[in-house]
């Protein structure tokens, strides 16, 4: 951000006094809540800093990590004293404390917009590092943002910056977002549809590649009927024949050309009857691998749509988590995985993920299902806590969009998988439930 924009932005934040909250609501953005309803992001990306205001922001997840425990501990529920740019420099510095039973506890909240070394550090009050969003080391800067270690201040930049007036603070925030969500959305979205188009190529091509049913059974008509052939002429057959000259009923010859030799003509007959009995279970089964694969080519055709209705960044975040490093989870093909703030939300891709998901889910787990019609099923893993309505209602519009390519307004049903009697494969009965609205045509 400009140094001059800064300059204008601190004196708009020191018109509040408090900092009712403040958490991650991605890797990189801050969200503050200002006395009690004014919110305001911060985002800390390197290279790439802004402050925005939107309406709302979907939080990815819930941050644990211990820079996200000291900026709870130290400026939840904080009086904010001061409000200033740094050194006159791209620092903005909010100076806090907290009335304890004890004393006064001072603390630094550092914003720096500084390029490549862009970073939120948490201070004490004789401006050693309590935490920070990114630490650096004396290898990588001459300046190190270590725990314990005091904080050096950043030297003044060798110019003077150009002067930017802003006219509206509150209308200069919000197209802050705007033109940065614009940016962002138009990148993601053509970089997640190629990859979501890859995979449906990859799948059309599988899919086209199946066996036609009526060629394999005939297939299996053609083996068995050699296999009996050669069964009832096995006094002409000799051991170790390559290539065998067989009768017909009807009298005419057949050559039949063997891919390896045998040392007996009952193992020839044994490998045209298996050849057979192989060309039958594929045939028998080719639907069920044909549905499959038409349930996912479907599945990933509705995730297309999804990414391209998409109005912001937040969505793609969810439509496509983040693996967590060094967490090795069992990837299966027929479910699709969500985290909403935290929660692990399964969506089943066919009918196989369906019955998966219902197989899997516990008693308290939340299953999810489009009202009386034909829908994925949803399951949201509650570990045995209360559930936010507002987690049931985002979970609920993924089981609509990943059903619908009508927007429109649709009936949802949610229960715990404990009142869901399963019937046949992904049927099921349930009588205690809730039943909500989710409407896609509005602009979420």
């Amino acid at each position: 951000m400009k140094l001059s924009h800064l300059r204008q932005i601190v004196t708009y934040l020191q018109n509040f006094k408090k900092i009712s909250a403040i958490h991650r609501v991605s890797d990189t953005i801050l969200k503050i809540v200002f006395d009690k309803d004014e919110s305001i992001y911060f985002e800390m990306q390197r290279s790439n800093s802004s402050i925005f205001k939107c309406n709302s922001y979907a939080r990815s997840k819930v941050y644990n990590a211990p820079f996200d425990v000291v900026l709870a501990k130290r400026l939840n529920r904080s009086n904010i004293l001061e409000v200033t740019l740094l050194n006159n420099d791209k620092i903005i510095r909010f100076t806090t404390s907290i009335a304890s039973a004890y004393k006064k506890e001072i603390t630094y909240l550092q914003f720096e917009f500084t390029g490549k070394y862009t970073n939120v550090i948490i201070l004490d009050e004789n401006e050693i590092v309590l935490e920070a969003l990114r630490h650096i080391d004396l290898f990588s800067s001459f300046r190190e943002v270590r725990v314990g270690q005091k904080l050096l201040d950043i030297p003044s930049a060798p110019f003077v910056a150009k002067e930017y007036q802003i006219e509206d603070i509150e209308a200069f925030l919000y197209e802050q977002f705007a033109k940065e969500q614009q940016q962002k959305l138009a990148s993601l979205k053509k970089q997640k549809i190629a990859l979501l188009h890859k995979k449906l190529k990859r799948l059309q091509k599988l899919y086209d590649a199946l066996e036609n049913e009526e060629e394999l059974l005939k297939e299996a008509q053609k083996y068995e009927h050699y296999g009996n052939l050669v069964l009832s002429q096995m006094h002409t057959i000799k051991p170790y024949e390559k290539v065998l000259h067989l009768k017909e009923y009807d009298g005419s010859t057949k050559t039949l050309e063997l891919a390896k030799t045998y040392p007996s003509v009952a193992l020839v007959a044994n490998d045209l009857f298996s050849k057979s009995k192989k060309a039958k279970q594929k045939a028998k089964n080719l639907h069920i691998e044909k549905d499959s694969l038409s349930s996912k080519i479907e599945h990933i055709k509705h995730f297309i749509h999804i990414v391209e209705q998409a109005k912001d960044v937040a969505k793609i975040a969810l439509l496509f988590p983040k693996k967590i490093q060094g967490k090795k989870n069992k990837h299966n093909d027929a479910i699709e995985v969500f985290w909403i703030e935290g929660y692990k939300v399964q969506l089943g891709k066919s009918e196989k993920g369906n019955i998966e998901l219902l197989k899997n889910a516990r008693a308290r787990d939340i299953w999810i299902h489009m009202k009386e019609r034909p829908s994925a099923h949803v399951i949201i893993t509650t570990d045995k806590q209360n559930l936010p309505q507002h987690i049931i209602e985002s979970a609920a519009r993924l089981c609509v969009e990943f059903t619908m390519f009508e927007k429109g307004r649709y009936l949802v049903d949610y229960t715990p998988r404990r009142e869901v009697s399963i019937q046949e494969g992904a049927n099921v009965l349930y009588n205690k439930y809730k039943t909500i609205e989710v409407d896609t045509r509005d602009e979420r």
